[in-house]
């Protein structure tokens, strides 16, 4: 008979008829934690074929789910599992090594082993429950927060391309004559008031609010104080 050797087994081949909430989620996060940092477990589990290319779990419950719990984590690390393959050469002798060592294992602490399993059952599942929710809820902040960041830098890059309000004074020096024709017809300025400003401007620029007014015939200080007011509206 050749030596029993470990092998590598995909995790999501593996089936368990045990449920997950019966073991702690602390504990199993805590050793999956293990598993990837370790690069595997120490204690291989043993399973039995059910399939083709598909396997049930025959020992190690615990170990299997902190290794489904370790491909939750990252994926690729926790792809694998070692484990003991069930075959027609070796099962009888394995799963009589296996018997007694449960053997060893329930006649070493029977007393405690009862008690505690009776008294932490529903305790342990409650546990199980709050702690699952509460990584469900870590992971659901953490995903808010980055896109809450995301959102925050595509307002930024939006609000950078949205031109800037140009001043009343620069753009009546600057602005296009089309685009500042039309601002000022929407602020309210008479079409031959418009067109004296565009042609004096072209001449020279206004120095200031003043300049403009002794050069404009026909805008007074009133419909001037009411276009500084209506420009930023109309922009």
């Amino acid at each position: 008979m050749k030596k029993l050797f470990p092998s590598l087994v995909a995790v999501k081949r593996i089936t368990c008829t045990v449920a997950r909430s019966n073991f702690a989620e602390p504990d199993l996060e805590k050793l999956a934690r293990l598993i990837l940092e370790l690069g595997g477990l120490i204690n291989p589990i043993i399973v039995r074929r059910n399939g083709m290319d598909a396997y049930e779990i025959v020992d190690g419950d615990f170990e299997y789910y902190a290794a489904v719990r370790a491909k939750e984590i990252e994926a690729l690390k926790g792809e694998t599992i070692g484990a003991f393959i069930l075959e027609e050469e070796n099962k009888d002798l394995l799963l009589e090594q296996l018997a007694i060592l449960r053997k060893t294992a329930i006649t070493e602490n029977p007393i405690v082993s009862v008690v505690t399993q009776q008294s932490s059952s529903f305790e342990q599942r409650l546990t199980n429950i709050e702690s699952r929710l509460e990584n469900r809820i870590n992971e659901l902040k953490a995903e808010y927060t980055r896109e809450k960041q995301a959102l925050i830098e595509r307002v930024k890059d939006v609000e950078s391309r949205i031109p800037k309000p140009v001043p009343l004074l620069e753009a009546l020096n600057t602005q296009d004559k089309f685009k500042l024709a039309a601002n000022l017809k929407n602020a309210g300025l008479k079409p031959q008031i418009i067109e004296k400003i565009i042609n004096g401007r072209d001449l020279e620029q206004f120095a200031s609010f003043e300049n403009v007014l002794e050069r404009i015939n026909g805008l007074g200080e009133k419909t001037m104080i009411k276009l500084i007011d209506k420009w930023q509206k109309y922009l």
